[in-house]
Formats: structure tokens, C-alpha cells, sequence
């Protein structure tokens, strides 16, 4: 690819390498590069600035890309000072007009050389040109367009973000009747409110959030993303503009803008920044208005792969085994956003094989699979998980896989599917994996059928990962050996644990989630104690006597290993 870019001439060797990088890292489809290629031949000037200027590069990947390929440092909006340096000795100032346009600003000085803080460090004419303006030798240094362009209306400017040159243009908006269904129309279709809503979104897509959380309340309109499983604030448009905001994304969702006594739900397919996005909508009346959360299912960077789901090798083999029993049922549970779906989506792409018939009913489908008949289930016509379970054991399955089991006639209609010589794998809301069977029963599932249909329970939940190349190991003290009895984990040597560290590129020191697991394997004697109705404490005791690993203790491990940190395994396991 790299050859491929230098031999067409146009390009720079650097901005060759650059472009090559996101192809090869999945960042850039070949079929978007060949469309930016053919406007570059027309309009030239740099390729990489196209690619963004199109939305088919985000600003993260480009930058990151531009440091790892140049050997560069890359550096975050939070750690440049609130007020601008003092210019090397004999420097000469740039104009705004030119740090505007070429989205750069220098951020202090290092060994006599201007640090200058740049979104594209190829741009060889813009080194030169502030090499010749200032006098002094330059020491690129990568950011991300936006956070740039944000520092120089900061400390050159009127101190205005993107949302609040935005905002501006959109004053005195928000106004009127705001029952008058064509007034909100005519609001939501403003110009600066499509921009508002869509960088919003492109905001998400920059921090890797999943969900963006937009709620009104009595003087504000509040907007927060949530970023690998923790909410944090973001920057938030005027309350003025709340009826124009929420109807705006109702429109995308294709929601009666009208309606605004009921929830509903709906959703956007768009393309930011070069990703595919598959955006779920949901709203809420609240006292002051709707509250919009839309959770963000980016299809191209979802991998189904159990490795980097963070199953060990020590455990997938036994949970293997399990999923490769002919029939039976096999549970995954935890509380909502903890991964189970993913978790089941991962076991059907292992298990779809041409020579199986895998079938699903869920609500909603979250992510298509070639190979799998998914059904979308839409109770308000009747069509729930009971009724489209009874028609799909007559479309002749070998695998069946129920979103949640919600109610008794759910679980009793699985449960026949599993006797009848059918795989099925569905989820289940509990804390623990003891927690399933005592569930299920209380459900009223006889402990019979339980014991002669359920294979497995997996349990999960969701930590923090630290970013590896920041992370700062540091001894465990004699307090947190004896508190977290990590012994039992290490019996000798010195114990290390780990502590997040910032960088540029995670700057919480966290950088994506991976998974705490155990797993409940149904053996003779958890069957005749389920038989006598054993408590949940009972249950999980005789599952830990058989090898059972909880929670908690798989998260300490990870710890141990670096992957996490203590406070993560304590936030989301109830051993905190």
C-alpha cells in the first residue's frame, strides 16, 4: 500500500506512510481512500486533509497514526496551560489567521526550539513556513484538530469552543410556541442546530463513548458520554435550545416529534468520522422536558473474539467444552451494559458453521451476523420472545439464542427446546451465577427441568483497562496484601499492583474494558442441591469446592497481571 501511495507521485513520502498506516490498521477502507484520491487529483493539497475535511478519518486516528508513523509525541488539550508561553528568545509571533488555517499553535519552548503543537506534522510547507516567521528551529509535536482549534480561540480569540461559535450563530433560536409541532420542525432543521447535534455525536465518536446522555433540567440542557462504563460531563448547548436539540435527533430517529407525554424508541444509521455507526435512541418525559440517551454501536470495530473479550486461557477451555454440548442451556448474566450480549454473540460466531441452523430472537438486534436468521422481536404487535420462540422450533434450528429470559413461559419454552435436542443460549439479569438457578426457580421453573436442561452459568462484568504503555507499577503495601489477601494469588516473591497513568492518548490512564468472569459448571452434586433448594451461598460454595473461580478473584488476578486496578475489580463486584 505504502508503495502504491509514493508511486502515484502526488503524495509526500511522509503523508504516503501516514495514509498506508490507517489502511493497514483498519482505520481507512480502501474504497474511501481510491474516492479521496480521485478529488485530490483534482483539487491537490494534502490528502490527509482531505480525508478528515470528508468525515472518513477521525481526528483520534489521524493523530495517532501521524505519531506512531513520525515517531512523534502526542500530547492532550488538558495538559497545555491555560495562558500561552512566553515565545523563545528572539522568536517572532505568528498571526491567528495562519494558526487558524493550518490548525497549529505553538505551546512552549524546548532547548531553544518552538514547540509547536500540530494536527498534521507532514505538512512540511507549514514547518518551513514557521521556521521562516519565527527564526528558530520547530519541534512538532501531534494533537487532535479540534482540541488546536480550541487552544487558539482560547488564548488568541474570544475564549469560544466549537459549541460556543455554534451557539452564537444559533442566538435568539428556541424561541415560540414550542407545542406547535411545524415551529419545532422549523427549529430542528436551523442549520446551527444540525451542527450542534453532530458535533455532539462526533464528540462521542472522539472519546469512544458508548452512550450519550442528553438531559434537560430547569436552567440546563446537560450532556454527558459514557466512556468505558463511567459517565463524564461534556461541553452542553444553552437551555434555549433544548426543544430544537431534542426534536433534531428525533427527526433522525424517525420519532413522532409531536409525542412527547410517551417514551419511545428509534434508530439513526450515520456515517462520523469514517465509521459506520448504528446509533439506538431512546426517550423519556422527564419534569423538564424529554431526556434522549443514544447508545452508539460502532459495527466495524466490534471483534468477536472470546482472547480480547479478556477470557483466560485457564478458563476458556472449560467454558468451551460447555458450548460445544449438542443441547442444553447455557446462561450468561450480570447487570445491564456488562457485556453479555456481546459475550453470546461471540459463542453464535464461533459456533456458525454451514452445517448448523443458528436462530435468535432479540430486542433489539445489535449487531447483524452473515450466517444467523435474527429476529427482532416487537411486542407491540404481539411478536415477544414467547410467541417467536414457539414458530422458531418449527423453522427447524440446531442453536437457538433468546435476547433475555423475561418471564416464566420464556424459560419454560427454552427449557422444551433444550430437551428436545436444541443448543440454547440466552442471558439473564443477576449478580452472581448462583444467582441464575435461584432466579429461574423463583421464576417458577421447576428444578427438575433445571437440572436436566442448564449446562453452564457465566457471569460477567466490565472493568476499566489500564493503557499498558502508561500504566505505573508500584509495590502492594502490607495493608493491601492483608486486606485483598493477595497471597492467596501470589505466594511468593514481592507483590507489584498497578495504578493508572495519563497520557495523551487515555487520559483517565484507561483505555477500553475488559471482562471479569466465573463460571458455574452444573455437576451431580450443584444438581442435588438445587433438587433440595439450596441457597444462593450454598449453591456457590459447592461451585467454588468444583473449581469455580468468582468474580472478584478473576479481577484480582488481572490486577496482578496489570490489566486492571484494584479500585476498578472493587467498583463493580459486590466483595467491594
Amino acid at each position: 500500500m505504502n508503495a502504491v501511495l509514493e508511486e502515484s507521485g502526488a503524495l509526500d513520502p511522509a503523508e504516503a506512510r501516514i495514509v498506508a498506516h490507517l489502511c493497514d490498521h483498519g482505520r481507512l477502507k480502501e474504497v474511501d481512500l481510491a474516492r479521496a484520491q480521485r478529488l485530490h487529483a483534482e483539487a491537490g493539497g494534502s490528502l490527509l486533509t482531505l480525508l478528515g475535511r470528508l468525515g472518513l478519518v477521525s481526528e483520534r486516528d489521524h493523530a495517532e497514526a501521524c505519531a506512531q508513523v513520525l515517531g512523534l509525541p502526542l500530547r492532550a488539550g488538558k495538559s497545555i496551560p491555560d495562558d500561552p508561553p512566553e515565545l523563545v528568545e528572539g522568536a517572532r509571533p505568528l498571526s491567528t489567521r495562519f494558526l487558524r488555517q493550518f490548525h497549529l499553535c505553538p505551546v512552549g519552548e524546548s532547548r531553544g526550539r518552538v514547540l509547536l503543537w500540530m494536527a498534521d506534522p507532514a505538512d512540511r510547507y507549514a514547518l518551513d513556513a514557521v521556521r521562516l516567521a519565527t527564526g528558530c528551529e520547530v519541534a512538532p509535536v501531534v494533537g487532535l484538530r479540534s482540541e488546536i482549534d480550541d487552544l487558539i480561540e482560547r488564548w488568541y480569540g474570544q475564549g469560544r469552543s466549537a459549541m460556543g461559535t455554534i451557539v452564537e450563530s444559533a442566538d435568539g433560536e428556541g424561541g415560540g410556541d414550542v407545542d406547535d409541532v411545524e415551529h419545532l420542525r422549523d427549529l430542528a432543521s436551523e442549520a446551527p442546530v444540525i451542527r450542534l447535534v453532530n458535533l455532539v455525536i462526533q464528540r462521542a465518536v472522539e472519546l469512544r463513548a458508548s452512550d450519550i446522555h442528553i438531559e434537560p433540567f430547569e436552567n440546563r440542557l446537560k450532556v454527558r458520554y459514557r466512556v468505558d462504563g463511567v459517565l463524564i460531563d461534556g461541553e452542553s448547548p444553552p437551555a434555549n435550545l433544548t426543544a430544537a436539540v431534542i426534536s433534531r435527533i428525533k427527526i433522525m430517529a424517525r420519532l413522532n416529534i409531536a409525542e412527547r407525554r410517551l417514551p419511545q424508541d428509534g434508530r439513526i444509521m450515520l456515517r462520523v468520522q469514517g465509521k459506520e455507526l448504528d446509533l439506538r435512541v431512546s426517550t423519556m418525559p422527564t419534569a423538564h422536558g424529554e431526556s434522549v440517551v443514544m447508545r452508539l454501536l460502532d459495527r466495524e470495530t466490534v471483534v468477536f473474539d472470546f482472547y480480547r473479550l479478556g477470557f483466560t486461557d485457564e478458563f476458556l477451555p472449560q467454558f468451551q467444552k460447555v458450548l460445544d454440548q449438542p443441547h442444553g442451556i447455557l446462561l450468561v448474566t450480570g447487570p445491564t451494559g456488562s457485556g453479555k450480549t456481546t459475550t453470546l454473540y461471540t459463542a453464535l460466531s464461533q459456533l456458525n458453521t454451514p452445517d448448523v441452523k443458528i436462530i435468535t430472537v432479540e430486542d433489539p438486534v445489535e449487531y447483524q451476523i452473515e450466517g444467523i436468521n435474527q429476529i427482532q422481536a416487537k411486542p407491540q404487535i404481539g411478536l415477544d420472545f414467547a410467541h417467536a420462540l414457539r414458530s422458531i422450533v418449527r423453522q427447524d434450528p440446531d442453536i437457538i439464542m433468546i435476547g433475555e429470559m423475561r418471564d416464566l413461559e420464556t424459560a419454560r419454552i427454552a427449557i422444551q427446546s433444550a430437551l428436545t435436542g436444541h443448543l440454547v443460549l440466552s442471558t439473564l439479569h443477576t449478580n452472581n451465577a448462583a444467582g441464575g438457578i435461584t432466579r429461574m426457580l423463583d421464576m417458577g421453573v421447576e428444578d427438575y427441568l433445571l437440572t436436566s436442561t442448564v449446562n453452564g452459568i457465566l457471569a460477567q462484568r466490565l472493568v476499566r483497562r489500564l493503557e499498558p504503555t502508561h500504566a505505573q507499577r508500584y509495590p502492594a503495601s502490607p495493608e493491601e496484601i492483608a486486606r485483598f489477601d493477595l497471597r492467596r494469588f501470589q505466594p511468593e516473591g514481592e507483590i507489584f499492583l498497578y495504578r493508572p497513568g495519563p497520557s495523551a492518548v487515555a487520559p483517565t490512564g484507561y483505555l477500553g474494558r475488559t471482562t471479569i468472569v466465573e463460571f458455574l459448571v452444573m455437576n451431580d452434586e450443584l444438581r442435588r442441591a438445587v433438587m433440595r433448594h439450596a441457597g444462593m451461598g450454598e449453591l456457590e460454595d459447592l461451585a467454588r469446592q468444583s473449581g469455580m473461580r468468582t468474580m472478584y478473584e478473576d479481577g484480582i488476578r488481572k490486577a496482578l497481571a496489570g490489566q486492571t486496578t484494584i479500585e476498578e475489580v472493587l467498583r463493580v463486584t459486590e466483595d467491594a
